[in-house]
């Protein structure tokens, strides 16, 4: 590694096994000293152990982004440990993986794989008022309330580097199946490219990562279960024919939090899906 984040205090959240954890793992391996945070206790032990085994110093906090008391917290204990924060990476998300939604994800790629009648596929009429609302808390008011942390900081020492997760979800129907998750991915860029504007004259660079398909072990349940036919189906819609893995994306999240020249960027890694 070229150790190019040699002792920048990075704060990544949501670390649990996945995008998150790899972030943090990337990031400590460049030489950041890494905060993580995450609802999930095991969580964050886990994440704790990896960025340690990296030589970083890491700092583990238990935080629910979606309270703004909770994440006020949370950069308070980062002053108290590291003096400040010069690079923080908006990762924690909802993300639709419950039992509907693998039924309202398999009657969508149906839709699109097989001919059919067209119709109204049903999903916005079925969300609750919980539902969207747990979204939007977690996805965009976490985003919002951890941004403003960090430029209370970042601000007055001129300097910083915000990554904001996004999602094809966000840019495409390719996540028709999840309106109330589009809608929350599609407000984290559209504030993403407002504070961009905003901040890059204090020389703090804001930009997002929109990934597409995560081949995350849960998913490569999901594609043994569907069969080869299945499969085939799957990748007519991506052209490279998989799903990128979480090293990939976190390499992805190390370059924006590095030097480069992007202001306001959406950089979306996702195998042709969305071209």
């Amino acid at each position: 590694m070229s150790m190019k984040l040699r002792n920048k205090v990075a704060l990544v959240t949501g670390v649990g096994p996945g995008l998150g954890l790899a972030c943090a793992v990337a990031l400590a391996a460049e030489g950041a000293h890494v905060v993580v945070c995450d609802i999930d206790e095991h969580a964050l032990d886990a994440a704790r152990a990896a960025v340690t085994a990296r030589g970083a110093q890491c700092l583990a906090v238990r935080c629910d982004v979606s309270s703004s008391e909770e994440v006020t917290k949370l950069f308070a204990q980062i002053v108290a440990r590291f003096g400040t924060l010069n690079i923080l990476v908006n990762n924690a998300a909802l993300t639709p993986n419950r039992p509907i939604d693998t039924e309202r994800r398999n009657k969508l790629y149906a839709y699109m794989q097989t001919p059919m009648p067209r119709q109204s596929l049903g999903f916005t009429s079925e969300i609750s008022d919980e539902e969207w609302h747990r979204y939007w808390g977690v996805n965009v008011h976490g985003v919002f309330y951890c941004t403003r942390e960090a430029l209370k900081l970042m601000e007055p020492q001129r300097e910083g580097k915000i990554v904001n997760i996004a999602s094809i979800a966000g840019l495409s129907t390719r996540s028709a199946h999840s309106p109330h998750y589009c809608a929350t991915k599609g407000a984290v860029i559209a504030f993403t490219r407002s504070v961009a504007f905003e901040v890059a004259g204090a020389n703090i660079f804001v930009n997002a990562m929109a990934p597409g398909g995560v081949a995350t072990p849960a998913f490569n349940e999901y594609l043994d279960r569907i069969g080869e036919d299945g499969r085939n189906r799957l990748w007519q819609n991506c052209p490279l024919g998989r799903f990128g893995t979480v090293e990939e994306y976190a390499s992805t999240v190390v370059y924006l939090a590095g030097e480069h020249y992007l202001v306001g960027q959406v950089i979306s890694p996702n195998g042709g899906s969305v071209i």
